[in-house]
């Protein structure tokens, strides 16, 4: 193992596990933190300290809000509200058929397209609640 006994490594192995499975399940992390003489707190510290970390399965589709300032102003808390009630989820959930997980962001940094959101890697601007399906129609 190219990193083992490298705590300062911690992130870029994290990404890798997460990479190879999907998410971070529990032994992931034990595994983790033996391959480089870390706790297992400072594991789960780093995962729930950087929001791209998961602890559970996510959807093949990652669906995030952005919930800043200028986003907010100009009506993406509805773009949120029309998303879990579309999807049936709640922040931080993932549909039945893993199709989508649904977050939060507090700035994606266009602020000038307000409301946005992110699908994946692809940046949504001027999101109205009754167009918001048609986009997330998009993605298989």
């Amino acid at each position: 193992m190219e990193h083992k006994g490298k705590g300062e490594d911690l992130i870029m192995v994290l990404h890798k596990a997460q990479n190879l499975f999907g998410y971070l399940p529990r032994r992931a992390q034990e595994m983790v933190a033996e391959g480089l003489n870390v706790s297992i707190n400072e594991v789960y510290g780093v995962i729930t300290f950087y929001n791209f970390f998961s602890t559970v399965p996510q959807g093949r589709n990652s669906v995030k809000i952005c919930l800043g300032t200028a986003c907010y102003v100009r009506g993406s808390q509805e773009v949120l509200d029309k998303a879990q009630k579309e999807l049936g989820i709640k922040v931080g959930g993932t549909t039945e058929d893993r199709r989508y997980s649904l977050d939060v962001v507090r700035c994606i940094g266009a602020c000038g397209l307000a409301p946005a959101m992110l699908v994946n890697e692809d940046v949504y601007g001027r999101v109205k609640p009754p167009h918001l399906m048609d986009v997330l129609e998009k993605y298989e």
